[in-house]
């Protein structure tokens, strides 16, 4: 088989083709946003934090063995050196976050406790509303269970078999006509059908889950907190030439 050589001219070039060009532009912005800032605030990456990110990693991937490791960089054309960098950039962006934003997460979690709300609900979309009504009504005398208009009525297999699950949703994840009567619910309830540009929803509201602030929300939202703060550095750049400007960023890092 002969050898395929890439310049690094065909590499932008698919880049740009492939629409990634100003996300590209912007990780690497964000990188030395973070090797900026990280560094005026003394913030460092120990050796043993190095290592225990790198064995995250590792086992994220399922690299148990060191050949995995030397298959995947190569796979994913990185160095030893470069996986390094990568889980250095990592780390001192978590730290970097930690120290800009922790205090700040459980204010914002209280003021925003609303978008926290999670609903576990059943959906079936249906294209007749009139079948809709019938369903509603027969599921509110209990002539038939939510499990058996599912399985009649749900074309997709796979959530033909969880009875029409759709997992434990925030408002932010549905439709607002749909959102609005969810969490206004009274658990276990089958709503109205609901008409949206989807169809006609049949939706029973199984539980209303209420907020709190675990270490998954902490995460989620120092994350966000974190990125915000990233986007309003990086929309303070300015990039003069975006013809040249990855070359220029990729020689200056």
């Amino acid at each position: 088989m002969s050898e395929l050589i890439i310049s690094l001219e065909k590499v932008i070039k698919q880049v740009k083709f492939s629409y990634q060009f100003t996300p590209i532009i912007e990780g690497i912005a964000a990188r030395q946003i973070v090797a900026t800032v990280a560094q005026e605030k003394g913030i460092k990456v120990e050796a043993e934090e190095l290592q225990k990110g790198a064995d995250s990693i590792r086992l994220a991937n399922q690299l148990f063995k060191p050949e995995d490791t030397w298959s995947w960089l190569a796979k994913n054309g990185l160095s030893l050196d470069e996986f390094e960098e990568l889980v250095h950039h990592q780390i001192l962006a978590s730290k970097l976050a930690m120290h800009l934003f922790s205090e700040q997460v459980e204010p914002f979690f209280v003021a925003n406790q609303l978008n926290w709300t999670r609903a576990a609900i059943y959906e079936v979309v249906l294209d007749d509303q009139d079948l809709a009504m019938e369903l509603f009504y027969a599921l509110s005398e209990e002539e038939i269970s939510f499990p058996e208009v599912a399985h009649q009525y749900i074309e997709n297999p796979e959530i033909r078999r969880v009875g029409g699950y759709r997992g434990l949703l925030n408002r932010k994840q549905l439709k607002p006509e749909i959102s609005s009567v969810v969490f206004a619910a009274t658990p276990p309830q089958i709503l109205r059908p609901i008409v949206t540009s989807v169809g006609v929803h049949v939706i029973l509201v199984g539980e209303i889950i209420p907020p709190k602030l675990n270490e998954q929300s902490h995460q989620q939202i120092l994350g966000e907190l974190f990125n915000q703060w990233l986007k309003t550095k990086i929309s303070k750049i300015e990039l003069i030439d975006q013809t040249r400007a990855l070359e220029k960023l990729s020689s200056a890092d």
